[in-house]
């Protein structure tokens, strides 16, 4: 089942079972996905869907640090409550193991023999793991420390 209809199915089990929280970030996410449809002017592939997922997940991620820091513990929950909710549909994160042979395969498909060779390297890199939840900051700092 298409994600968007997977979203849509589980919306409505959240409206029966009164799931408020539940049910307001699945409409968040139903809608960023209507947005992202409406602009692109096709039908959405799965990828895509996943990558709309990904950014609301970095969205929430960002707004918990920053209710951290500004000492509003009890929003910071909601956004990661919130962060539970949407990974659910996301695809199983990349391990380390994964990352470190995606790293070292990209680094010896373009050769790369310095941090200044890491743009090539991340994309190589990116692109090997696709299809699997991949936080790019710390694909980044591996291939950082990697490359120095």
């Amino acid at each position: 089942m298409p994600l968007s209809e997977q979203i849509q199915t589980d919306m409505v089990a959240a409206m029966r079972r009164k799931e408020a929280a539940r049910l307001s970030t699945l409409r968040m996410a139903k809608a960023a996905l209507h947005n992202k449809r409406v602009e692109t002017g096709d039908e959405l592939s799965e990828a895509a869907a996943a990558g709309v997922l990904n950014a609301l997940v970095q969205q929430r991620r960002d707004a918990a640090a920053q209710f951290r820091n500004g000492g509003r513990e009890d929003m910071a929950r909601k956004e990661e409550a919130e962060i539970a909710i949407l990974e659910t549909y996301l695809p199983a994160p990349a391990s380390d193991a994964e990352i470190g042979e995606a790293i070292a395969a990209a680094i010896a498909e373009t050769g790369a023999s310095s941090p200044k060779d890491m743009g090539p390297v991340m994309k190589a890199t990116l692109a090997r793991l696709a299809g699997k939840t991949v936080d790019g900051g710390r694909v980044s700092r591996r291939v950082r420390e990697t490359l120095a």
